[in-house]
């Protein structure tokens, strides 16, 4: 990619797990100034209701087997905007740097000497939890966190995910994107040691209103999410007992 003339700037802004409130008062503001917004397929429609209504909106979002642009597309995409308007939004679900491909599209913009800004935003891995009372540290429970991804996509130049050395790493296990490969994942953590009686929670749509919660233990089977298109968060760990322990106590 050649260096551009650009008149604007691109912003890439996280827009939380779906919750209007969580989004932050920057990504607010820019939404509602915004000359043009290239979103993801998990954009609650409360955060869309937000979006500047002269605004153009172009879908760039990906769901497993079903990509509207390619990643190089998205990024000349964004260059060509920002050449033709000032204030140039991408609009992530959660935060842009935490699964969200806004690193690559970071590097890429500079390069191509477009102006960019990076809105951090609350990701769903914290936030989630965080709402529905599961605390992903407690100082009986966990003293650390891992948040991995459950969805590896194609091409990448890094190996799979290796389950084993995740089963130890943390007190506290996120997985985003694994309710696809859950079967799968589960039995490597198995294998690997982490024991079958640890509580599980999944969780599809956290924060917003067709919130769904399922809470099992690593070893058990279960039946409600499997096939369902929401985005799904998975977590493995002790702290799960908190919420459990909050609700008897109501």
């Amino acid at each position: 990619m050649g260096e551009s003339s650009t008149v604007g700037k691109v912003y890439l802004v996280g827009a939380g797990p779906g919750d209007p409130g969580l989004l932050t008062v920057r990504g607010k503001t820019l939404l509602e100034c915004a000359d043009v917004v290239l979103y993801d397929a998990l954009i609650s429609p409360e955060i869309f209701r937000l979006i500047n209504p002269n605004a153009e909106l172009i879908h760039v979002g990906k769901r497993r087997g079903n990509h509207s642009l390619n990643q190089e597309e998205i990024i000349q995409l964004l260059i060509d905007q920002a050449q033709e308007h000032a204030i140039v939004v991408r609009l992530k679900g959660g935060d842009p740097f935490i699964f969200g491909r806004g690193g690559e599209e970071l590097i890429a913009l500079t390069q191509a000497k477009v102006p960019v800004e990076v809105v951090p935003g609350v990701t769903s891995g914290i936030a989630v939890p965080a709402k529905l009372n599961i605390p992903l540290t407690h100082r009986e429970l966990s003293s650390s966190v891992l948040l991995v991804t459950g969805h590896e996509g194609a091409g990448k130049y890094q190996p799979d995910v290796n389950w084993e050395a995740v089963a130890h790493a943390a007190d506290t296990i996120v997985i985003y994107m694994g309710l696809h490969n859950l079967s799968q994942i589960r039995q490597a953590l198995l294998t690997a040691g982490r024991d079958p009686n640890t509580p599980m929670a999944l969780i599809q749509a956290g924060t917003q209103p067709e919130e769904k919660i399922i809470i099992t233990t690593l070893g058990a089977e279960f039946e409600g999410l499997e096939n369902t298109k929401k985005p799904t968060l998975i977590v493995i760990g002790e702290v799960i007992n908190i919420r459990e322990l909050c609700q008897s106590l109501i």
